[in-house]
């Protein structure tokens, strides 16, 4: 199993990490387009190899996409970060860029890859790299859910009192801090519906707090968070590569599943060895589907500003 990141900064290297640390990749290639960056990242990391007990072979490239032939998964974290007052949509003239021509690159070296992309602003960027290349729906992936989904855990278990192993809850609609559809009604502490541990005030909190959990980490930070988008990542590769069946939500190009058609938002999917297997429609109330709307007309907003 060979993996691709592509961006070896804070993310990328983060990602890379992760996967080797799991230990059930062959291979991490991890390129950049700064001379040495990667090379260096790479030979860091593998220095960690007899400490943190992991076979996976950690390779660093400038630029050389022949290096990264025939990966089974190639994930996309380049693109500028966002800085303090910075939204995701306002990255959308660089980024789209960028991301076209990783896409481009990696799936002539590797026509049968998967690809999962982390650049902001995340949906539209899936969105655009399911417009400018020819695979499949179900081989292009959008990271966004899974993050924001661990930080509703993160804030459920805070507001809880209680372990994070306890709590399971899902977050989706767009990856942005409007779009974010935090499934409060449905979160459960060990199967118990979390409304029976704690305030309907509380729980409304949790939601706003999840929803700003990115701006918040930048603004405390001074760029983009990077441990949590890493760990996010891994799991989805490692859903992907060890065909585990997993249901996380991610952006994913719909064709009618929730009413809606031609664009890339966060839904709940089974992620398997052929990316994503199958689309999970929810049982959606009347305002957890005005919100999805909601979010998916800022989405298609975005989306208006590519050149596709």
């Amino acid at each position: 199993m060979k993996v691709t990141v592509v961006g070896a900064g804070a993310v990328g290297a983060s990602c890379a990490e992760y996967i080797a640390i799991k230990d059930f990749a062959s291979e991490v290639v991890l390129l950049d387009i700064k001379e040495g960056f990667a090379e260096g990242k790479a030979m860091d990391l593998m220095q960690t190899a007899s400490l943190n007990g992991f076979d996976t072979k950690i390779t660093g490239v400038t630029n050389d996409y022949s290096k990264t032939a025939n990966s089974d998964i190639c994930v996309i974290t380049s693109g500028i970060p966002r800085k303090p007052g910075m939204t995701r949509e306002e990255l959308i003239g660089i980024n789209a860029g960028i991301v076209k021509s990783v896409s481009s690159s990696l799936i002539e070296h590797s026509p049968n890859t998967i690809l999962i992309v982390v650049s902001n602003p995340m949906d539209t960027m899936t969105y655009l790299a399911h417009k400018s290349t020819n695979l499949p729906k179900n081989r292009i992936i959008g990271m966004g859910g899974a993050l924001d989904s661990a930080r509703f855990k993160y804030r459920l278990a805070e507001a809880l009192g209680a372990p994070i192993s306890d709590v399971d809850g899902m977050v989706i609609g767009g990856h942005s801090d409007v779009g974010m559809v935090p499934l409060t009604r449905l979160a459960t502490r060990n199967s118990v519906p979390v409304s029976e541990f704690i305030s309907e005030d509380r729980l409304s909190q949790v939601k706003e707090d999840t929803k700003v959990g990115g701006a918040t980490l930048t603004k405390l930070l001074g760029t983009s968070a990077w441990y949590a988008p890493g760990a996010a990542v891994s799991a989805l590769v490692q859903a992907i590569a060890c065909d585990q069946k997993k249901m996380f939500p991610c952006s994913a190009l719909l064709s009618g599943e929730y009413g809606l058609s031609d664009l890339c938002i966060g839904v709940p999917v089974i992620l398997g060895r052929n990316g994503i297997e199958s689309i999970v429609e929810l049982d959606l109330n009347d305002a957890e589907k005005e919100h999805l709307n909601t979010s998916a007309e800022g989405v298609k907003k975005t989306n208006g500003l590519l050149d596709v």
